[in-house]
């Protein structure tokens, strides 16, 4: 601001040819004037200060308005993209039941591809417009609906809080077909270990006195030695209890046993005596056994009882393939392809295995006969546990023949698998 030129002593010089009292107060004025100018300057500095100050403070605001905006954008977003790629799907409904927003989890479970349909509920499926009218507005429980034959999902709906009552609801779902289906599986599996329990149980129970009645029957063929007609019926005893001694072991074998106890076993001698044991059962079904013994000694690493298990159990399903008169024949010879092993075969003369039955011949519970089931099974396990492994050839109308290849004591003892 310009101030009035002013002499030595910092007072105006008033202009010439006024009168004396003129100039003082023309004096007085232009130092009032000039006090007056210097306040406004003064308020008009700090005003400038305040207004630079003001502007500033502004622009911080305006910049953190700025900053929380994009982050509530951004946090909008990311929310969103949680919502949209939840495992479960979500459906967000206002107060007139229209849909205002459904990710893709709820996209995919009602088919609705990409896009969300329009807000009329008519455009939802039934199933869902039928859920809207059930479902208790403040019920959490999920219930479980049957969308198809082969779907169901779980349903919970629950309100958004707002500040106005009558708001808006979310319904949540969930594809519950998998986990039914695993519940069932469980289930399915509980009742059969259950069952499996029950039936090693009553075969233990059965075992001891069967064991019995063997001894006694075996007594009674020694005593009634030299009397035919007895002997055909103690015969019919014999062959009656070692079936039955054969399937409530195989069910034992089954359901678990202790490892087994491998012993240097001489497999000739042992074989005939299998034979011999097999033969009150040929007796039985009006059989013939033929036996062509392989080498005088061939050692291999055993468990006695299971192995006799897995001969008598190869020996019933001829016995059950063949019609009265055939012929089952056991064989024992070297490998021929593997110096360190040997083979022991059975062969009958039954109507065979049709071709699509061969692959599931080992499987528990399958039979093409009138057996359990149990029997090949229980064998291929044995001869697994034997390091060996078990062979199949079938000619339907022709017969089959089962070969076991086992490895001889002191060559390398490695499990095999079956061979089909």
């Amino acid at each position: 601001m310009q101030t009035l030129p002013s002499d030595r002593q910092g007072t105006h010089t008033p202009p010439l040819g006024l009168p004396a009292s003129a100039q003082r107060a023309l004096a007085a004025a232009f130092a009032s004037f000039t006090q007056t100018a210097g306040a406004l300057e003064t308020t008009y500095t700090k005003l400038q200060v305040e207004v630079s100050r003001l502007r500033q403070e502004l622009e911080n605001r305006n910049r953190k308005l700025a900053e929380s905006l994009e982050e509530n954008q951004r946090m909008r977003a990311y929310l969103a993209s949680v919502v949209e790629n939840m495992p479960c799907g979500v459906l967000v409904f206002d107060r007139q039941v229209g849909l205002r927003m459904m990710n893709a989890a709820a996209r995919s479970l009602l088919k609705f591809g990409t896009e969300t349909p329009s807000s009329s509920a008519t455009a939802l499926p039934e199933f869902l417009s039928a859920l809207l009218e059930t479902l208790a507005a403040d019920d959490r429980h999920e219930q479980e609906w049957e969308v198809d034959a082969l779907r169901i999902i779980g349903v919970t709906r629950a309100a958004v809080q707002t500040n106005s009552p009558g708001g808006d609801f979310l319904l949540i779902i969930r594809d519950l077909t998998e986990a039914k289906q695993l519940e069932r599986e469980r289930e399915a599996s509980r009742r059969a270990q259950s069952l499996a329990e029950i039936t090693a149980l009553l075969a233990h129970e059965i075992r001891n006195p069967l064991g019995s009645l063997e001894l006694f029957a075996g007594l009674l063929a020694e005593a009634l030695a030299g009397q035919p007609e007895l002997e055909a019926w103690i015969n019919h005893v014999q062959a009656g209890l070692r079936v039955l001694a054969a399937t409530v072991n195989n069910v034992l074998n089954f359901h678990g046993q202790p490892a087994v106890q491998l012993v240097p076993l001489d497999l000739p001698p042992f074989l005939q005596q299998a034979v011999d044991f097999l033969r009150p059962l040929a007796a039985q079904k009006g059989m013939q056994l033929a036996w062509r013994p392989g080498p005088e000694s061939a050692t291999v690493l055993a468990d006695p009882a299971r192995l006799q298990q897995a001969f008598l159990n190869l020996a019933l399903n001829a016995f059950r393939a063949m019609a009265p008169g055939g012929t089952l024949t056991i064989g024992l010879g070297p490998h021929a392809d593997e110096p360190g092993s040997v083979e022991v075969s059975f062969g009958d003369q039954g109507c065979g295995i049709p071709a699509l039955a061969v692959e599931r011949i080992f499987e528990p519970g399958f039979s093409t006969s009138q057996g359990a089931g149990l029997g090949l099974t229980v064998t291929r396990k044995v001869i697994e546990q034997h390091g060996g492994r078990i062979r199949v050839e079938s000619r339907p109308g022709e017969g089959t023949t089962f070969t076991l290849v086992l490895p001889l004591a002191g060559a390398e003892n490695t499990a095999g698998q079956a061979e089909v």
